[in-house]
């Protein structure tokens, strides 16, 4: 082409008077989208008509926001206790499935508490960043229960069990705790302590500070400044500070959340029984989880 020649306009100048206008009229238009996804509260199921985090319950909000391909990146927002640690594995794996085949990169955000299971699917992240007062860690497994024996002897009441199969009743709380049902315990529970282990030194790896001094893997948990310097997250920081910071002040966020209902349930998913007996076993898991939260409660 000779100098000063005109050139031919080409598409993308044809455009630019509409992007402008565009721009005027909404002002969030062009600007980066990253989805958010809430993942809040015990995992598993915890009564007949109330359910915590499943898979069940998250995979069609990870779905959604994995699915938005302009995204630049996906976040999550992590407040939780912990709780069943078959469900906290498979939304684990479930995030880095839909991560790794919509190659996008998770940062996950932790609020309050980021505990057990909580911090298992934390794990799935590519970064995690904290707040310094966040509670983070208790990479262990636990079980509590009540026993009641004695109870029952004192107002006269018999247990009456018949089984085939004699492990069929262990650990029953009306009976009398055996040792070699307490070692099968314990050895379920190392089992499953060793997979947490090797997930969280799978995905952390060399930021970990694992020396034999730091007790990470003893269950113990820690504020969320110690955690970074622990390895156990990235950094200090928000979603919204964070997210900014690094995509532009024009930043849209999409919130991809579940809600709940007066009695507990799902929206969308029907309760059935008498509204008394949803009551009832609403108030009784109300104390389960409050039970779960108090723990790291400070």
């Amino acid at each position: 082409m000779f100098r000063g020649m005109a050139t031919e306009p080409t598409w993308r100048d044809a455009l630019g008077p509409v992007q402008t206008s565009l721009t005027r009229l909404f002002p969030g238009y062009g600007a980066p989208l990253v989805p958010v996804v809430r993942l809040f509260g015990p995992i598993g199921r915890t009564s007949r008509y109330q359910s915590g985090m499943t898979v069940a319950g998250v995979a069609p909000l990870l779905k959604k926001a994995f699915a938005i391909k302009q995204a630049p990146v996906v976040a999550l927002i992590i407040n939780s206790p912990g709780g069943a640690p078959a469900q906290s594995h498979l939304i684990h794996k479930r995030i880095r499935a839909l991560a790794e085949e919509n190659e996008k990169t998770v940062i996950a955000f932790v609020e309050d508490v980021c505990a057990s299971g909580g911090y298992m699917i934390a794990s799935a992240a590519d970064e995690i960043i904290v707040d310094p007062a966040s509670i983070v860690g208790s990479i262990g497994v636990v079980y509590a229960g009540f026993g009641f024996v004695e109870a029952m002897h004192k107002i006269g009441v018999q247990r009456r069990v018949y089984t085939a199969g004699e492990a069929k009743v262990i650990l029953d709380p009306f009976q009398p705790e055996k040792p070699e049902d307490v070692a099968r315990l314990k050895a379920i529970q190392e089992e499953l302590h060793d997979l947490f282990i090797e997930l969280v030194r799978t995905r952390r790896g060399d930021a970990l500070s694992d020396t034999p001094d730091t007790d990470l893997f003893s269950g113990q948990f820690w504020t969320g400044k110690k955690a970074v310097s622990l390895g156990l997250a990235d950094s200090i920081g928000d979603v919204r500070s964070v997210l900014r910071e690094r995509y532009g002040e024009k930043l849209r966020l999409k919130l991809y959340s579940t809600e709940r209902t007066v009695f507990g349930a799902r929206r969308g998913v029907g309760v059935g029984g008498a509204i008394g007996s949803a009551f009832a076993g609403r108030l009784l898991s109300e104390l389960d989880e409050r039970a779960l939260w108090e723990r790291y409660r400070l």
